[in-house]
């Protein structure tokens, strides 16, 4: 068993081995136990499903802390908030997908299923050829750096834009070069049907495929700034997918309890854009402090102050005022 010993990118392969044992049974427990039958997933119960994956994420950082030091354990904390609330806008989006194609509630957690498996396998890729980059060279932490702080003031000057689902050249592009049908074919991905051309059977994708497909792309859009942005905390690949991982596990489940309130954080896209440009901008205050690095818990601590504030904002700023009284009404 001295091969579990094995060091691969910078911790004991056993590590790595039960991290994906950990998941991979979530999953299972989650389509197979929890979603085995198709139905539609109401608010209590995603409230308390997304309770439990983010226990289930502060208790694997709390191992983390415990086996790994207290550095390590701030650095996840601070990497799977700033996850969590980059999903968030995430779920938003999703929303809109959602909403552009008709997907009814009965079919949308099957997408969001595949579109999570798909997301870890993303991020894996993502997060491997970043640690490779920085540790090649790592000037491209600052390359890091920069986009950050230009992402932020971009989403803050875009905030009062919606994503266009119907504008997506990888929509257009997919229509035009494959056979996509006009409807929904229950929970299929694709179906087999005569081709209006030629008459004969020809296998035809849905547009709950179209759905999942623009899922996936838009978590790609979202992973080049939430990637970036947990590099800038810690440098560690293992810490980096993790805090990714667990964040992103949950995002099902954050998906059917906030996407009934989408309007209640309008203003979160701020929060979020200030948090970009403050992650982005702590490496070179560091550098101008002559500092390694912004203190694990001062950023978690203006992590939390920057998104507790926006979301206190959005709620007061969109709270529907009471209807008043009209006289002599008992």
């Amino acid at each position: 068993m001295e091969f579990l010993e094995i060091i691969w990118l910078g911790k004991p392969l056993w590590i790595w081995l039960a991290f994906v044992g950990i998941v991979v049974t979530l999953l299972a427990l989650d389509l197979g136990v929890l979603h085995r039958k198709q139905r539609e997933i109401g608010v209590a119960e995603s409230l308390t499903l997304s309770a439990v994956y983010i226990a289930l994420g502060l208790a694997f950082g709390g191992w983390v802390w415990w086996y790994m030091g207290e550095t390590a354990g701030m650095n996840y904390l601070t990497g799977f908030v700033i996850e969590k609330s980059l999903a968030m806008d995430n779920v938003f989006v999703i929303a809109m997908i959602f909403a552009y194609f008709g997907i009814p509630r009965l079919y949308q957690h099957r997408v969001l299923f595949w579109g999570i498996l798909g997301v870890i396998i993303l991020r894996a890729v993502m997060i491997g050829f970043g640690a490779a980059a920085i540790q090649q060279w790592s000037w491209m932490l600052y390359v890091f750096a920069a986009f950050l702080i230009f992402t932020g003031i971009k989403m803050w000057m875009m905030a009062e834009k919606e994503y266009d689902v119907g504008g997506s050249p990888l929509l257009k592009l997919v229509r035009n070069r494959l056979r996509v049908t006009d409807e929904l074919h229950g929970q299929n991905f694709w179906v087999r049907q005569p081709d209006p051309k030629t008459g004969k059977e020809a296998l035809f994708i849905t547009p709950l495929f179209l759905a999942l497909l623009m899922v996936e792309f838009v978590d790609v859009v979202f992973a080049v700034d939430s990637v970036p942005a947990i590099f800038a905390i810690t440098t560690d690949p293992f810490i980096v997918y993790t805090s990714n991982i667990f964040a992103i596990l949950g995002l099902r489940a954050l998906y059917f309890a906030l996407a009934a309130m989408v309007d209640r954080f309008h203003y979160l896209k701020y929060a979020l854009a200030l948090l970009l440009v403050f992650i982005g901008s702590k490496i070179f205050v560091a550098d101008a402090l002559g500092l390694a690095k912004i203190p694990p818990a001062a950023s978690l601590g203006i992590t939390f102050t920057i998104l507790a504030g926006g979301i206190a904002y959005s709620l007061v700023k969109t709270a529907k005022p009471e209807l008043k009284q009209a006289p002599g009404e008992a």
